[in-house]
C-alpha cells in the first residue's frame, strides 16, 4: 500500500468509526496499523473502533501498545481502564485512571 492509500484507508475508517460503524473501521485499520506498526494515531482509531465494537480484549491489546508507545498519553490510558472495567477488571484500571488523572486526561 503506498501512503496515499493507507490515508485513504485511515480517513474511509474514521469515517466509518463517525457513523457508529466501528466494525467497518476495525477491518480497514487492521491491515492499516499491520502496514504501519507505528502509526499512533491508527493504532489508536483501531482501539476506538475495537473498544466501540465491544472486542475488549483486541481492544485491550491495542490500547497496552499504544500506551507502551506513548506512555503520556492520557486519553489511551482512560481508555484502557474502562476497557478493563468493562472486564470486570477494575483492579488493575486503577494505576492507568491516576496516570490518566495527572495527565489532566478526561
Amino acid at each position: 500500500m503506498t501512503q496515499r492509500d493507507l490515508h485513504s484507508e485511515f480517513l474511509r475508517a474514521d469515517l466509518f468509526l463517525a457513523m457508529a460503524q466501528p466494525i467497518e473501521a476495525a477491518r480497514l485499520l487492521e491491515p492499516l496499523v499491520e502496514a504501519e506498526p507505528a502509526n499512533e494515531a491508527a493504532l489508536e482509531l483501531l482501539a476506538r473502533s475495537y473498544f466501540g465494537s465491544a472486542q475488549l480484549a483486541r481492544a485491550e491489546e491495542a490500547l497496552t501498545r499504544l500506551v507502551e508507545m506513548a506512555p503520556a498519553n492520557g486519553w489511551a490510558r482512560r481508555a484502557l481502564a474502562r476497557t478493563l472495567e468493562r472486564q470486570s477488571r477494575a483492579g488493575e484500571a486503577v494505576a492507568h485512571h491516576r496516570v490518566a488523572d495527572a495527565l489532566g486526561a478526561a
